[in-house]
């Protein structure tokens, strides 16, 4: 792990040292979206590390896979938007013009500098006030380096923070003649994570993947079902039988303001009298929208729609909100 700094690990530790029992599903939790990515570019190692620091009860880690079948940690099928890849492999974009992870190998992959998120058309950062675009020594890395950095965190640092997967895009990856979702079920057990205790969540978007995880493949894990749109809210049912939790947009869980008041829909009443969990997506410090400040939109969702948790690009706030309560 020579990408990470030893410098950064050992000050994030010592000013945030605090000893974390096992989180119990039955409590609030916080999700670290993409690592600590408020801070540092999304998905990288330092961003994990970052996260482990300040106490999330876990990391996400979105994956795609390489030309060689290694799972890797990313958010997008996509390599330009959030690396150098246009100027070091500028012949290997497809004829939409966008160039994939799965095209190229693991070693290659690793040859790429990785950035702060920015629009590959116009070159501009996504959100101007994070880590400046282009600068620091950021990697690529797998799932595996991932899992052994934080266990290797969890050993020295007494915690037990957990690992939150995501299965990206699985049907693209079957038309590439790819299973992701056998390999990356393969590597979760390789290193411990098989069952509800293994402190480990298992998410995807798509609904039929999902259900397949569980009654085909036979998983065990903790299972999420992603929901991207508003009519997915109305399959609370079906997901029940197969999932553990949900993982909502959480404008689908507001409903109206009246009086300075927000009111919610009945989507978390109706998941919990279900038995699932409620952990929507993303809480984050520098885009408000309907909220006139960060505290607000905590209170509104963690406390007063009784939310189960939450994914956050700002960990540290909603830790130390959630201390506080």
């Amino acid at each position: 792990m020579k990408s990470i700094s030893v410098f950064l690990i050992g000050l994030l530790l010592f000013s945030c040292n605090q000893t974390k029992k096992q989180p119990i599903m039955n409590q609030k939790i916080v999700i670290a979206h993409r690592g600590a990515s408020g801070y540092l570019p999304e998905h990288t190692l330092e961003a994990k590390a970052m996260a482990h620091a300040m106490n999330a009860d876990f990391i996400e880690q979105d994956l795609v896979l390489s030309k060689d079948d290694i799972p890797i940690v990313i958010h997008d099928i996509y390599l330009d938007d959030v690396t150098d890849v246009t100027t070091k492999f500028i012949d290997r974009k497809r004829n939409d013009n966008r160039y994939y992870v799965i095209d190229f190998t693991f070693d290659e992959l690793k040859t790429l500098s990785v950035t702060e998120r920015f629009n590959p058309k116009t070159g501009e950062q996504f959100y101007p006030n994070r880590f400046p675009k282009n600068k620091g020594n950021f990697k690529l890395h797998s799932l595996q380096e991932e899992i052994e950095l934080i266990q290797g965190l969890n050993k020295s640092t007494s915690k037990n923070i957990g690992i939150y997967p995501e299965i990206k895009e699985p049907e693209f990856h079957r038309k590439e003649g790819k299973n992701l979702t056998k390999i990356v079920l393969k590597v979760l057990s390789d290193y411990g994570y098989k069952t509800k205790k293994d402190q480990c969540i298992l998410q995807c978007f798509d609904a039929k993947e999902l259900e397949r995880i569980r009654k085909e493949l036979q998983s065990e894990l903790f299972l999420v079902q992603l929901i991207e749109f508003p009519e997915e809210t109305k399959q609370l049912e079906h997901f029940a039988t197969y999932a553990d939790g949900i993982g909502p947009y959480y404008k689908q869980i507001l409903s109206e303001k009246i009086n300075d008041k927000f009111t919610f829909t009945s989507l978390v009443s109706d998941a919990h009298q279900l038995g699932l969990k409620v952990h929507p997506y993303t809480f984050r410090a520098d885009s408000l929208d309907e909220f006139s400040s960060f505290e607000e939109m905590m209170q509104t969702l963690l406390i007063d729609a009784n939310i189960d948790g939450c994914f956050t690009d700002f960990p540290d706030l909603v830790v130390n909100f959630l201390k506080d309560e």
